[in-house]
């Protein structure tokens, strides 16, 4: 039974902000924290040519959904309906759990898939969580009806110019250093 249930509304109240306050910390730390797990994950990682190929084919599919969100997206400027907007909130979380995918397939590592699993659910949830709220709170309505699907999707065409605005350049050399360390480890 969730603490929350057991206890008064002021105490359920501290309860719940000291959650949201969890969620702000990792969602605020999620990157440091991937890249020391990561050099864990490297480290622990036994690919193969095949494990190697198949996992960059899954992480290149889940780039291209983060280059196709990014190339949409007006951050902080209003609530995004266009292109993958349109079929799932978190496109740009979507596509990182299906590249944490292909790393763990590449990385060929039981321990691995199971590290970066781990990770995923956890940071990805805290950072919706904590993105959802701030959106809420600056949107309003026009989040509520976006969340719940009564929104007219705004049309407007993906421009690579708005994906490098929205700094996803980032996220691809990142996903090609990954796939060039390990294979690296395979070929040397």
């Amino acid at each position: 039974m969730p603490r929350c249930v057991r206890r008064s509304s002021a105490d359920c109240a501290l309860y719940l902000l000291r959650v949201g306050d969890a969620a702000q910390f990792l969602a605020r730390w999620r990157v440091p924290l991937g890249y020391l797990l990561g050099i864990v994950a490297f480290l622990l990682a036994t690919p193969t040519a095949s494990s190697l190929a198949i996992g960059a084919v899954i992480g290149a599919c889940g780039e291209a959904i983060r280059i196709w969100a990014a190339g949409h997206l007006e951050k902080g400027r209003e609530v995004t309906r266009s292109g993958p907007y349109a079929l799932t909130r978190h496109p740009l979380y979507l596509g990182s759990a299906i590249m944490g995918a292909g790393f763990a397939i590449a990385a060929r590592s039981v321990f691995v898939a199971l590290l970066v699993g781990t990770y995923l659910v956890v940071t990805i949830t805290a950072a919706i969580r904590a993105e959802e709220a701030h959106l809420s709170k600056k949107f309003g309505s026009a989040y509520a009806d976006y969340r719940t699907g009564r929104h007219a999707g705004a049309p407007r065409r993906f421009t690579l110019e708005r994906a490098l605005r929205n700094r996803e350049y980032r996220a691809l050399v990142g996903f090609v250093a990954v796939i060039a360390l390990l294979a690296a480890r395979i070929y040397l």
